[in-house]
């Protein structure tokens, strides 16, 4: 009997550890996303495609409203220049000045390279969340640019369309910044790689300046996105991300 009840008493213990030690990691990751993301945010930035015998740059301007809504208006080079990506909810579309037409991008084109970039038009344009598709596992302790971290596996929900079988997450302890991350498939391969480098104050909070998108089987191939500045108090009203304000927003 008191082996039963001590039986019982350990898996009930151990059921509810592990339920929040679970949880605890869903809130890391969470954390994470939110200081990255913000409720709504303006950033400029430069995105540089590399290669192994060349390279090219474009600088971007992008405005967000959480996950739901996003635009990003290409500034330079000339050639690309006026070119607008829009994700309203569940829809996407690209606005090509060279033709003055929308275009909304079929969800067979979300994993097609982005601008010629390592990213494809999922990468960018975020349509799953991490904190919702996922489910969450805090797998040990590491140390990356000298910072304590968790090493944290989300595995994507049954019922839940996303492109990755695996994701893993190293999240700074202190600050909850996010230091690196790695994709795989749904047999287990790593697919991307990425690195999130040079910390410092981006709108008012810590955050890496650089992130290096690098997939692991093209040799030599990278995109590295550099944050110019992020304003995280910005006034944006769900009525900016319109297919009529594709058109005229600079």
């Amino acid at each position: 009997m008191n082996y039963s009840l001590g039986t019982f008493l350990f898996i009930l213990f151990a059921t509810g550890s592990m339920q929040v030690f679970s949880q605890d990691a869903k809130e890391i990751i969470r954390k994470a996303d939110q200081k990255r993301r913000g409720d709504a945010a303006i950033a400029e930035m430069t995105i540089s495609i590399i290669r192994p015998t060349w390279s090219r740059d474009m600088d971007v301007k992008s405005w967000s409203i959480g996950t739901d809504y996003s635009l990003i208006l290409i500034t330079a080079p000339a050639r690309d220049k006026g070119s607008v990506f829009l994700k309203r909810d569940k829809e996407i579309w690209n606005w090509l000045p060279s033709i003055e037409r929308n275009v909304k991008l079929p969800p067979s084109m979300m994993m097609q390279s982005w601008m010629g970039s390592d990213f494809t038009n999922d990468d960018l344009i975020k349509e799953s969340s991490v904190v919702e598709d996922y489910t969450h596992k805090i797998l040990g302790d590491s140390v990356i640019l000298g910072r304590d971290c968790w090493a944290i596996e989300l595995i994507p929900k049954p019922d839940v369309a996303v492109v990755w079988g695996k994701v893993l997450n190293w999240i700074d302890k202190d600050e909850y910044i996010e230091l690196r991350s790695e994709m795989y498939d749904e047999d287990g391969y790593l697919v991307n790689e990425v690195n999130f480098l040079e910390i410092k104050n981006l709108g008012g909070r810590m955050l890496p300046s650089i992130m290096e998108f690098i997939p692991a089987e093209k040799e030599g191939h990278k995109t590295v996105i550099r944050y110019h500045q992020v304003d995280y108090d910005a006034q944006i009203s769900e009525n900016f991300f319109s297919l009529q304000n594709m058109k005229r927003v600079r």
